[in-house]
């Protein structure tokens, strides 16, 4: 078993255990996405730490954007929900970039892609998404990059 899903069992045990139930009920949802994804396609496979990862990102995005569709529908309190969610996942997550150190990392990797223009944006996104590695979104990235690739 990958340690960070070890972690995350050990996490909802202990939040049951205190009733806390925004705690459980986020780890829960974050646990049945990831075995969701061990047993998607035709074998079973324990997933990585990365791949973990990878999907704690994915549902952190959905929340994220749930808690603005509700806050833009007038539903502050589902928002809220949502955004509860989104914390506890968000403590699983690595450390976002800041812009500066996100302009630092992506205008290194497109200069080392040698992409020269917006023709080769699948090139320069490939080399900054593997450079940035989960520690920003792709739509963060992929405006720095069109900006980049744009001048």
């Amino acid at each position: 078993m990958s340690t960070l899903k070890a972690q995350l069992q050990a996490d909802l045990t202990a939040a049951m255990r205190e009733r806390d139930g925004v705690r459980a009920g986020s780890l829960r949802m974050a646990l049945t996405a990831v075995t969701t994804e061990e047993v998607a396609g035709r074998e079973h496979r324990e997933l990585t730490d990365a791949d973990v990862q990878k999907v704690l990102t994915r549902e952190a995005k959905k929340r994220r954007e749930a808690a603005t569709a509700y806050g833009d529908a007038g539903r502050p309190e589902l928002a809220a929900k949502e955004e509860a969610e989104l914390a506890v996942l968000e403590a699983y997550l690595p450390r976002q970039l800041s812009d500066d150190e996100l302009a630092h990392i992506v205008s290194a990797a497109v200069r080392e892609s040698g992409a020269t223009g917006l023709p080769q944006l699948g090139l320069a996104m490939k080399a900054a998404q593997q450079a940035v590695a989960g520690r920003a979104e792709g739509g963060r990235v992929a405006a720095l990059v069109r900006r980049l690739l744009a001048d």
